[in-house]
């Protein structure tokens, strides 16, 4: 992923005010290895239940807003992130809501899926398995992994923007 500046971060965001993109708390952005992510996902620690993502969809910095579900999975079942495609267990996968930009999104109209609660996606792709004669090499294993990740991020957000954008 190229880097990001606070100012691009704040102006991406296509479903939320400018109220709460200017009270927004940012992540440290100094501290972001930007080579090892598809996108800058966190969650706001004012509210726990908020996340962020953004990422370069067209050439351009993409942001929306998402909301946790307030109830998580049981522990003992398995759950799989649809955007990184892990399986794990159940408490570590939220249901996300994200309001529509524009108007759909002022008459409350969202869409959601499962992500994991932490929005890591990008660092849990690339844990691999160790290389063996039946496995491919582990960066082909991470690039797989990265271009499945960005394709399903990109599918997910169309749905997101009006139809004349």
């Amino acid at each position: 992923m190229e880097s990001l500046t606070e100012d691009q971060i704040r102006a991406s965001f296509v479903n939320a005010s400018s109220d709460v993109i200017n009270r927004m708390p940012l992540p440290g952005l100094h501290e972001t290895v930007w080579g090892e992510r598809e996108y800058l996902g966190w969650l706001d620690p004012t509210f726990p239940q908020r996340g962020y993502i953004v990422y370069w969809r067209d050439g351009t910095p993409f942001g929306m807003v998402l909301r946790s579900a307030s109830s998580t999975m049981s522990r003992g079942i398995s759950a799989m992130c649809s955007l990184c495609r892990t399986h794990q267990p159940g408490s570590q996968v939220s249901l996300f809501t994200v309001p529509k930009a524009g108007q759909a999104g002022r008459d409350g109209n969202t869409i959601g899926t499962y992500i994991c609660s932490d929005l890591a996606c990008s660092m849990i792709i690339r844990i691999v398995p160790p290389p063996s004669a039946f496995l491919p090499d582990p960066s082909e294993v991470v690039s797989d992994r990265t271009s499945g990740l960005l394709a399903r991020l990109d599918n997910f957000t169309k749905d997101l923007l009006p139809a004349d954008r």
